[in-house]
């Protein structure tokens, strides 16, 4: 399909003061859109390119409505996240808050006459009995029932799923659902404990670089497996699966598997840097978790293309700038806090 620019269009992103949802703003400027993001906060690293920005609590109704007023496409990014640490930690508060906001935008997409509204699920929707070997078999999109995910964030995506299906099918607005598998990138959450592996990682070693301590924490025995997706392949399947006809769930992620320890190997030579492990008692999620990618072949003739290696790079240039910059103004303080929250 194509990836040329549609002027002239409004678009809604929630989120946007967000990893994910920042990039988007960006990316949908480019394209000659019209954006309005809203969000609890305005991003932290970065200025947001959206032409209005709004403070708002999603979670509330009229505050939905108010944000989606006068779009025609809607990216529903708003949730209440985190790493593992986080959202192994945070059911009740989780689910509370991202069942809220996820029907309440949906409907007030549906009353504002929203002709087509995308909603960011995520790999934790899939059932746990099929994650228990770290070599895992690639999870297909049906593999979603019999249903069983790990933790309230995924039970939440998967029944927002379920309802983005049925205002399909019982109101006609045009939703779209894709299936997140582990994005990571710049601009992202780095520190503080709802950071994600990747991000952690290039900060766990960054620190190894600058205090010349090359020990670095992996939760677990590091042989749990993932694989990762880089932002700008994110987004641009993002908008492929917006523009395209297909209506149902879309996984959106690489398809290499690593475990954990061979993600620290490739930070730590992204970095230039020898490192020794020590494995910690710590939340870990399922054994093992990567994404089939053959209905994303087929339904957007398209599959991410950065490869793990060069993501990884501009990740970690971009996480040592900011480790750096703590050091420079907290000295040792600064690097022994950051290694107190470290999580992966």
């Amino acid at each position: 399909m194509s990836m040329e620019a549609t002027s002239g269009r409004r678009a809604l992103v929630t989120g946007a003061g967000g990893f994910i949802g920042h990039h988007l703003v960006t990316f949908l400027k480019g394209r000659g859109y019209w954006v309005r993001g809203v969000d609890l906060k305005h991003p932290e690293y970065a200025p947001s390119d959206a032409d209005e920005f709004r403070i708002a609590d999603l979670r509330l109704a009229n505050e939905c409505l108010e944000a989606a007023r006068g779009v025609d496409e809607v990216y529903a990014l708003a949730a209440d996240m985190g790493g593992m640490g986080f959202i192994s930690a945070h059911h009740a508060e989780i689910l509370h808050n991202n069942i809220l906001i996820s029907t309440h935008t949906l409907e007030a997409a549906r009353r504002n006459g929203v002709k087509r509204y995308l909603y960011t699920s995520s790999a934790c929707i899939y059932p746990e009995y099929k994650q228990t070997d770290a070599n895992v078999t690639p999870l297909k999109e049906e593999d979603a029932y019999p249903a069983q995910p790990q933790d309230a964030y995924g039970w939440e995506k998967l029944v927002t799923e379920r309802l983005c299906l049925h205002y399909r099918e019982e109101y006609g607005i045009e939703t779209r659902i894709v299936r997140f598998h582990n994005i990571f990138g710049p601009l992202g959450t780095w520190d503080g404990g709802r950071e994600k592996a990747p991000a952690a990682m290039c900060r766990k070693v960054a620190m190894a670089k600058l205090s010349g301590d090359p020990l670095i924490d992996i939760w677990g025995d590091g042989e749990q497996t993932r694989s990762f997706c880089y932002i700008d392949d994110c987004i641009a399947g993002i908008y492929r699966l917006m523009q395209s006809d297909h209506a149902e769930p879309l996984n959106l992620g690489q398809d290499r598997l690593v475990t954990i320890n061979q993600l620290a190997d490739m930070v730590a030579a992204v970095a230039g840097v020898r490192i020794a492990k020590r494995h910690v008692p710590g939340p870990q999620g399922v054994r093992g978790r990567n994404s089939d990618n053959t209905r994303l072949r087929e339904v957007l003739g398209w599959e991410p293309e950065v490869s793990l290696e060069d993501g990884l790079a501009r990740t970690y240039e971009w996480v040592e700038q900011q480790v750096r910059a703590r050091h420079a103004v907290d000295g040792v303080r600064g690097l022994s806090g950051l290694r107190s929250t470290a999580v992966a």
